[in-house]
This record gives C-alpha cells, sequence and structure tokens, in this order.
C-alpha cells in the first residue's frame, strides 16, 4: 500500500514537472521555441540542444502544398512564406535609436517609449500625458523628440495621423520649393483638395503626395507573414487529407545519460531533461489534436469554402483547459495548406448567428469596398444595408465602423479624398 502511494506522488511530481515546461513551450512560436527552453537547458550539463533550422527547408515541405494552390505565385515565395523572416520593424527602429538624433539617455528612453507605441500601421498611438509623467519630461520634449522620426526609416513612421504622416515624408521629397508650399498647404487641407487643382504646381505637388506610403509600416506587412508554421495540412494522393506537425524545425534534445557519476545532483538534472522532452512530446500532441479539430470543423475551407463559426469555447471544453490557456496556445501559430499560410487564430471566430462567422462578414465587406466606385465610396449605412441583405443578419452602423477600423478601411470620406490623391 505505501509502496503504492509512493509511486503515486512520484507520477504525481512527474506530470506536473512536465506541465510547469509544457505551458511556456506550448505558448511560444515555433521561432521563439529555443529561446522558450533555454531557462530549462542552462545549468543542465547533461542536456545538448541541436537546432532545427540546419537542413534545407524545401526539403521538408510536402509537395501539395509547395506545388498546390496556394495564394502565393511562385516556389520560392511559398518557401519565403513559410520560414523566418527579415528584420522586422521593431529592429530597424532599435537600431536608428542608438544614432546621432537621440544622443543622450532620456532622448534614447523618449525614442523607445515612441517605438513602444506604435500601432500596427506604424502610427503613434499612445497617451502623451501618461508617458510623459512615466519618463518625467514635458509634453514639450516628448514632442520634440518624437518629430525626430520623420528622419528615420522608414519615412512617416510614429506619426500621429495621415496628414502627419505626410508631412514627415514631405521633409524628404525631392520637390520643388512652389510645389513644396503647396503641397503643405494640400495636406492640410486634405478635405479641400479639390480647390487647388488650377495652382501653377498642383501636378507636381499632387505627383509626389501620391508617392507617399500610406500607412507608414506598409511595407513591412509582408515580413510579418514570414513565419514558421506548426502545422501543415493537405490532401494526399488517396484523396485523404493530412494532418502533419512541422517536426523538422524541432530541437532535437540529447540527454547524456553516461556521465560517468553516481550523484544526487546527476539524477535531478536526467530527471529535468526528460521533463524538458515530455513536454515536447506534449506540445507537439497538444497542437496536432488542435489541427485535427481544426479539420474536423472547418473541412470545407481547405476545399475552398469559408470558414465556419467555431468559439474558442468549443476547443477549451475539448481539451479540458481554461479558454484564455488555449488561446494562449494558439497564438503566433500558423498552419500551411494549399490556399495559402493561416494564423491558427483565424480558424476561431465570433459567431454572428449560427450560420454566420464574423469572418466570413469581413471578408465581404473588404471585397465590396475593393469594387466600390472611387468617385462615390460607399457610405456605412450602404455597406451595413448590403452585408445584412447578402447574410440575413441584423446588424448594427457601428459594428460595420469597428470591423472597417479592424481592417484598416477608412470612412467613405476619408476613402474619397485617397482616391483622388492615388494613396488609398
Amino acid at each position: 500500500m505505501a509502496l503504492r502511494a509512493s509511486q503515486s506522488v512520484e507520477s504525481k511530481n512527474k506530470l506536473s514537472s512536465t506541465l510547469r515546461n509544457w505551458l511556456p513551450i506550448l505558448h511560444s512560436s515555433l521561432g521563439d521555441l529555443e529561446a522558450a527552453m533555454s531557462p530549462f537547458v542552462e545549468g543542465n550539463p547533461l542536456i545538448e540542444v541541436t537546432s532545427g533550422y540546419e537542413e534545407n527547408f524545401e526539403k521538408r515541405l510536402p509537395k501539395k502544398i509547395l506545388y498546390g494552390d496556394g495564394v502565393k505565385n511562385s516556389q520560392s515565395e511559398q518557401i519565403e512564406a513559410l520560414t523566418i523572416g527579415h528584420k522586422s520593424l521593431y529592429d530597424i527602429l532599435d537600431e536608428q535609436i542608438d544614432g546621432s538624433l537621440f544622443p543622450t539617455p532620456i532622448s534614447k528612453e523618449i525614442a523607445r517609449a515612441v517605438m513602444e507605441n506604435l500601432d500596427e500601421n506604424g502610427f503613434f498611438e499612445g497617451n502623451l500625458e501618461e508617458l510623459c509623467k512615466k519618463i518625467g519630461v514635458s509634453e514639450e520634449e516628448f514632442e520634440k523628440v518624437r518629430k525626430r522620426f520623420a528622419y528615420l526609416e522608414p519615412v512617416g513612421i510614429a506619426a500621429k495621423d495621415v496628414k502627419e504622416c505626410f508631412l514627415f515624408q514631405l521633409g524628404e521629397a525631392k520637390i520643388s520649393d512652389k510645389a513644396y508650399d503647396l503641397a503643405v498647404r494640400i495636406i492640410e487641407n486634405l478635405e479641400e483638395i479639390h480647390s487647388f487643382g488650377k495652382e501653377e504646381a498642383f501636378e507636381e505637388a499632387l505627383k509626389v503626395i501620391q508617392s507617399f506610403r500610406n500607412p507608414p509600416a506598409i511595407e513591412y506587412f509582408e515580413d510579418s507573414k514570414q513565419i514558421i508554421c506548426d502545422l501543415m495540412i493537405y490532401f494526399n494522393e488517396e484523396g485523404g487529407i493530412e494532418v502533419r506537425i512541422n517536426d523538422a524545425f524541432y530541437p532535437s534534445i540529447h540527454i547524456n545519460m553516461e556521465y560517468g557519476v553516481e550523484h544526487e545532483y546527476v539524477t535531478a538534472k536526467i530527471k529535468e531533461a526528460k521533463s524538458l522532452v515530455d513536454a515536447l512530446d506534449m506540445r507537439r500532441a497538444t497542437l496536432y489534436k488542435v489541427g485535427l479539430m481544426i479539420v474536423e470543423y472547418q473541412y470545407e475551407f481547405f476545399t475552398g469554402g469559408a470558414i465556419k463559426p467555431l468559439t474558442l469555447k468549443t476547443l477549451a471544453d475539448e481539451f479540458g483547459h481554461n479558454p484564455s490557456t488555449i488561446s494562449r496556445a494558439i497564438a503566433n501559430k500558423y498552419i500551411a495548406c494549399e490556399r495559402g499560410v493561416f494564423a491558427m487564430k483565424e480558424f476561431f471566430t465570433t459567431a454572428i448567428d449560427e450560420d454566420v462567422s464574423n469572418a466570413a462578414i469581413k471578408e465581404y465587406l473588404c471585397s465590396i469596398v475593393k469594387a466600390e466606385a472611387q468617385n462615390k465610396p460607399l457610405s456605412d449605412m450602404k455597406l451595413l444595408d448590403m452585408i445584412q441583405e447578402k447574410f440575413k443578419v441584423t446588424m448594427v452602423r457601428r459594428t460595420i465602423a469597428k470591423y472597417r477600423k479592424q481592417l484598416n478601411i477608412a470612412g467613405s470620406s476619408e476613402r474619397k479624398k485617397l482616391y483622388f490623391l492615388g494613396v488609398g
């Protein structure tokens, strides 16, 4: 009886140790997996880790994904989309912050605060009052440093809005003095752009403005997609659908079992190493099961259909975990399939009703805005009417406005101005 109790406690302790390792390893992306393992590897002389990035990536991809009807246009683009990206926007900015534009410790601190408060489009969205209070500077001093970002790459970064973004870019543009002065007036009065049409330098000013980036971080959008996929889902030669873990990118762990010393310390380190191996196996098993569930619930998507409503709670109930744990587990995880590369979270949507997901609504919203007449963009009310008619659902206008903002689609009046400028 005592022996059985002892074995039960030992088994429970092993499981607890594995779970402690498993959660941070599960939550990390495949690209960050080795970094997530570092705390468990450091200080353990019995563990040898071999990186998973040493072989030719092309050889690892199933042909159905590599040559299938994906969204990429070439084999090289397919491979690029599934591998590690180039330097991120924040890497580029961080390197420039160490330059001569920010020579003092306080200017560097302000610059990093600006960088940390950029939205996904590259605009500054920080609370100026709170940041100044935290750093201990005046708003005037903070703004003086923020506006130095006008001299950084990409030009236009850290502006507060489109107008300031254009002014930042205008300062770096090749333009005559007369056209420059007119361009400033046009940018500051975008809503009155038609009133400048007869001025002498209008064509030159307009041509320069049309060359500006909008939004400022647009060239980095593609880099954000250059990731490493955890799962590959594709149809095999027999017509069956397969789910495959991207095993080749997992780091390999070798445990030195022949350390040559019988000691309590060595025994403990061997147990820690085995627990880490178990945690990696649990990560594979968990994500594989998520992949199987995605195939089960979203099968039509992989055959060309739309994503169906599927909540995180459904997945959490299946696993017996809290939805917040599952949310972190699928964050920064990607799936490669014949239709392209997709974030795992895209397969979990909030249902508008039993048969319609907000992902389908957003996809349709994008399509009708792309096809709209540029001289007469659709209002939110018109967009609402079209969506309700197509999907037979009841919604309110503010939901359309919210979806527009999430999709980085401007309002109808601003779209009209941007269309005229050729930057919409």
